[in-house]
This record gives structure tokens, C-alpha cells and sequence, in this order.
């Protein structure tokens, strides 16, 4: 584990101010968090952060691996972060089964699935290869490939564990050199798409990845929710994040949106209805969709069965139609976002 000791990113030590619950959502993205750059820790906007002082210094500022980083990700096509505030929205369902399905619409193009949940990687069982260990080349890290998707190549700490049980107690300078490894030191090749799974929450994985992408311009970040309030009210934070970070938002896609009768197929709504919707039209960002409960998706996640995926055994239930929308308008997202400029 020495191998991945390293030395805090200025990026991971920059927090944004906090605003008061009653103020009014910003529909508006807000100046860029300037880690990284010559005016880290002296922005009028670093006034209050906690890690002014350390991104104001010279070797907070200076990354030379940046450069490393830089090369890698500008072949790895659109960079996709999948984020949520809130724990248990089916965030690593969602960045799994839109991997997949961008895999399966060209088997000639390559896709890439980054799982920066350091502390829960769940990739390895999802694609059913828990158990691999990552192999390392002349040209870096080779990514696990699962037998069912050839162009589909992944990469996360759960191939680096001893078991599924070994928990990784870390802080978070370590976290932010491994994430650095991922980006630098894995050979991704050129991809058509990178897709990046986060932890729920705001904090260091999210700095860090944001900063060490912000050279190469990632495509923007997709917002997982599920109808109800009290996770709304969490998620909210994640589109404040984006905003404040400079990442655009691609979109709002809300899980867990219903269930579907494995008998019928029919939809019942167990919990609220239409909150994904209500959230992106409050921050003026697109809604991408919902996607519903449904047992087969659930099993396909705990078995890594490939037959077992909607996408794969049953690509006409209404949850395989309804990630295959949910792609579709995300594509549209990032083909409109392309054509404007503005974050």
C-alpha cells in the first residue's frame, strides 16, 4: 500500500462557502473554485475556505503529474461524472447500466467505467468479475475487461482489496493519489466515453477528480435522485457543487421511480412522484428520465449474471426501455452541451 502515499492536491483541500437553506437554488453557475490555477488561495472567492492558505502555496499549486493526467484523458473521449449527494439512490446502478449501454450501441467503440467509490466499490460484482486482480503493463494499469462486454474496460480499488470484506481505512491524501493513479497510470487507450462512479457526497473524491479533468473538459456531470424530498434536499447540494466547480450539468435522471410488477409490468409509484422532474426544472438543467424499480435489475447487480440484466436478458421490459431513454436524452444532452460553450 506504500505505492499509493502521496502528497494532498490542491483541489482536494478547496471548499466552497455554504449558503443559507432559505436563499433561492442558483439557476445559474456560479465562478469556478480556482484550485489549481495562479489565483488558488487569492480569489476574492477563496475568502473563508479552509484551504486558502494551502492553495495559495507554491506546491499546492504545481502538480507536475498534471501533465500525465492531461494526456490520458483527452483520448478517453466524453468524460461522464455520475453524482449524487445521497447515499442508496442507485447511483453505481445507474453509471453501471449506462457503461453498458453505451458498450452495446457500438461494439467498436470503446467505453470506460472509473468506480471512485473508494470505500464501497461495487463495479467488480455488478459485471460479475470480483476476484480479478489488475494486471500491469509497459503502458500502466490494464483494465479488467468482462467476458460479456469486449469493449467495455474497468477499473476499480475493489480488483486491489484481498476480499470483498477488506475495508479500506484511508484518509484523504491517499484517496487522492490512488484517484490520480486511475487517470494516469491506467492504460485506457482512446475511448468514446470514460464514465466515472462517485461516492455520495461533495468531498475529496469529487474535488479531486474534477480538478485533475478540469484540463481536459469533461463532457459534465449527471445528477441521480429519487423522488422523495429528503433526498432532493441532499441532491441539491451535488447541483451546487457542479455549479460551483465550473461543471456543467448534463441533466437530472431520478431512480427508483416506481415498481414494476414482474407479473404485468405495470408501474406503481412506492414512493413520491415526479421529484426528478420538479429538481431539474428548479435549477434549469434537463431532466433525462426516470428509471423504476424492478427485481431483475436488482438481481443482475447482486449475482453479476450477465443474462440477469434488463439490458441483456430482457431488453424489452420497461426498465431496459427506460435506460435506454434515459441514454438517449443524456447523448442529446452532451450533443447540445458541445455545441454551447458556456458551462
Amino acid at each position: 500500500n506504500a505505492e499509493y502515499m502521496g502528497t494532498p492536491l490542491s483541489a482536494g483541500h478547496c471548499a466552497s462557502r455554504s449558503k443559507p437553506a432559505a436563499e433561492p437554488p442558483m439557476a445559474a453557475p456560479v465562478t469556478a473554485c480556482p484550485s489549481g490555477t495562479e489565483a488558488a488561495g487569492k480569489s476574492p472567492l477563496c475568502a473563508g475556505c479552509p484551504g486558502a492558505e494551502m492553495c495559495a502555496s507554491t506546491v499546492a499549486r504545481v502538480d507536475p503529474e498534471q501533465e500525465l493526467v492531461d494526456v490520458r484523458m483527452r483520448a478517453a473521449g466524453e468524460r461522464i461524472l455520475v453524482l449524487s449527494g445521497k447515499g442508496g439512490v442507485g447511483k453505481s446502478s445507474i453509471a453501471g447500466a449506462l457503461a453498458l449501454s453505451l458498450a452495446r450501441r457500438n461494439a467498436t467503440k470503446k467505453v470506460g467505467l472509473c468506480d471512485l467509490d473508494l470505500c464501497g466499490p461495487s463495479m467488480p460484482l455488478l459485471f460479475g468479475v470480483q476476484g480479478t486482480s489488475i494486471v500491469s503493463s509497459p503502458y500502466g494499469w490494464t483494465p479488467v475487461v468482462p467476458a460479456h462486454a469486449a469493449n467495455l474496460k474497468l477499473m476499480s480499488v475493489g480488483f486491489m482489496l484481498g476480499s470483498r470484506e477488506t475495508p479500506l481505512v484511508w484518509r484523504g491524501p491517499r484517496k487522492t493519489e490512488l484517484i490520480k493513479k486511475f487517470l494516469k497510470d491506467t492504460f485506457w487507450g482512446r475511448l468514446e466515453y470514460l464514465v466515472f462512479d462517485t461516492p455520495p457526497g461533495t468531498s475529496d473524491e469529487h474535488l479531486t477528480v474534477v480538478s485533475l479533468l478540469r484540463n481536459a473538459h469533461p463532457a459534465g456531470a449527471v445528477i441521480v435522485t429519487t423522488p422523495q424530498d429528503e433526498a432532493l434536499l441532499t441532491v441539491r447540494r451535488e447541483i451546487v457543487f457542479c455549479q460551483t466547480m465550473g461543471v456543467r450539468v448534463l441533466g437530472v435522471v431520478e431512480s427508483m421511480a416506481g415498481y414494476v410488477c414482474p407479473c404485468c409490468q405495470e408501474v406503481t409509484h412506492v414512493f413520491a412522484e415526479g421529484g426528478g422532474r420538479r429538481l431539474a426544472e428548479e435549477y434549469g438543467v434537463p431532466y433525462l428520465g426516470s428509471i423504476p424499480l424492478d427485481p431483475a435489475f436488482g438481481l443482475a447487480h447482486d449475482t453479476g449474471v450477465p443474462d440477469a440484466h434488463p439490458l441483456i436478458g430482457a431488453p424489452d421490459s420497461a426498465v431496459a426501455k427506460a435506460i435506454e431513454a434515459f441514454v438517449d436524452a443524456l447523448l442529446e444532452s452532451i450533443r447540445s452541451s458541445n455545441a454551447d460553450p458556456r458551462p
